[in-house]
């Protein structure tokens, strides 16, 4: 018999199939008979206790234009399914935080992937903050006189939102950057919390490479090469995928966050390395299993659906 799951994404009309994890996520499901369900987020609602959601049947195909098809939503309680994915894109805002307690309230009753309590508790440039002996040098302030002594000692750094994502607002500072006091004003007046200031690695140009982990273990790699033009490697700001392999640093690395991310039911994550530093555990909805499968990686697809089935046994 297969699993009964449900999604919880931003509109699956509006994704690039392409280079989409959760859409991968989805055909291996339906490759393997799961029954496929879709809502989105603000679709949720709790009513004396009881989780639901607008829910849609969904069938999905890899077709350019024509990549699924959905029934008529029907208002259904959470607990009917023994899994739901929880894959919405940040931002990690508190409609974000507000759907993580909601699917607390079924978990583990229902798994929820990746578990909400933690989804919640480890936003992904804090909670790599546990593990600063991995890290490049690195503040979370927004403090000016901390950012100066910051950059003071370390010359080139990065500025970058410490809730943001797809690598929105990255900024480069050089040491002698006129427009840090600037740049530094748009931060203050923009965002309320701190932000996340870090030395300037070089080795960027040569790629940051995701690492896929599945229940802690490596299951795949990309090294994603930015433009000429650009700082940036994520794929969504022009970044290139290239096929890579782990160095010793970046499997110690994958070794040291394992026990972490399984304590916290983390099950399918990416972590994010420049020249051997850690600079990102990403939780809440990585990206990167279609482009490793497409360079001859592992199917991390398949491994992500081993260990859920694994688990719902």
């Amino acid at each position: 018999m297969g699993l009964k799951i449900a999604v919880q994404m931003d509109p699956i009309e509006r994704i690039n199939i392409k280079g989409d994890s959760t859409f991968a996520l989805l055909l291996e499901a339906q490759r393997r008979g799961h029954q496929l369900s879709y809502y989105t987020p603000d679709r949720l609602a709790l009513l004396d206790g009881a989780v639901s959601a607008g829910i849609q049947s969904l069938s999905v195909r890899d077709v350019a234009g024509d990549h699924f098809t959905l029934g008529e939503p029907k208002r259904t309680a959470l607990t009917d399914f023994d899994v739901v994915l929880l894959r919405q894109d940040p931002p990690f805002d508190l409609a974000y935080i507000t759907s993580t307690h909601m699917l607390e309230r079924i978990h583990p009753k229902t798994l929820v992937v990746n578990d909400p309590a933690s989804v919640r508790n480890a936003p992904e440039k804090v909670f790599v903050t546990e593990f600063p002996e991995l890290m490049p040098p690195t503040l979370v302030s927004r403090d000016l006189a901390e950012i100066k002594a910051f950059r003071a000692k370390h010359g080139d750094i990065v500025m970058k939102p410490l809730y943001g994502h797809g690598g929105g607002a990255v900024f480069r500072i050089t040491r002698e950057d006129l427009n840090f006091g600037s740049l530094y004003d748009m931060f203050a007046n923009t965002f309320r919390e701190q932000w996340v200031i870090q030395k300037f690695l070089p080795e960027i140009k040569k790629g940051d490479k995701r690492i896929i982990l599945v229940d802690g273990e490596y299951a795949g790699a990309v090294n994603r090469i930015p433009a000429s033009d650009d700082l940036r490697s994520n794929m969504v700001r022009g970044g290139s995928p290239a096929a890579t392999e782990l160095t010793k640093r970046e499997a110690e690395i994958c070794k040291r966050l394992g026990p972490a991310l399984r304590e916290r039911g983390l099950l399918f994550v990416g972590i994010d390395v420049i020249d051997g530093y850690l600079t990102e555990i990403n939780v809440t909805s990585p990206t990167g299993i279609r482009a490793i499968k497409t360079l001859g990686g592992p199917d991390a697809a398949a491994l992500i659906w081993d260990k859920i089935e694994a688990k719902r046994k």
